[in-house]
């Protein structure tokens, strides 16, 4: 078995969105492999906004292009709600367009397909250390 690493700490919820039910369980079995516990799953943009407003997890993991209501389209909505909230943005497109339309929107992160999951971990704890700072000093 191959070691990805482990998100540090405390376990975090996350939820996992992409049109394709197959990637989804895929990556909800990384996740729970390196300690992440995936809390709920979403197929479109806005199964992904009621999603988080129900479940309200620590971090949101959104393929970008789907049909209907893309990733865009959840990331807009759920930063709307929270802009707080870590949405990192999985993708294959790698076009300048693409990449400033999701900063624009405030993705907290982007990973690019095929994707790493060491590089998943990393982003998560680096992500996760960030807001208990950012938590912290706000309370100083």
């Amino acid at each position: 078995m191959m070691d990805v690493g482990r998100v540090e700490k405390n376990r975090c919820s996350a939820i996992v969105v992409d049109d394709d039910e197959d990637t989804v369980n895929l990556f909800v079995e990384f996740l729970e492999i390196c300690n992440v516990t995936v809390v709920g799953t979403a197929f479109d943009g806005k199964q992904a906004e009621k999603v988080y407003q129900e479940l309200v997890p620590d971090v949101i993991f959104s393929d970008v292009m789907m049909p209907n209501y893309d990733g865009f389209y959840a990331l807009e909505q759920i930063k709307k709600v929270n802009p707080l909230a870590i949405v990192v943005m999985i993708t294959g497109d790698v076009r300048s367009e693409t990449i400033k339309k999701l900063e624009d929107l405030g993705a907290d992160a982007i990973i690019y397909k095929p994707f790493d999951m060491q590089k998943v971990v990393t982003t998560v704890n680096e992500l996760l250390a960030r807001k208990m700072h950012n938590i912290s000093t706000n309370l100083l």
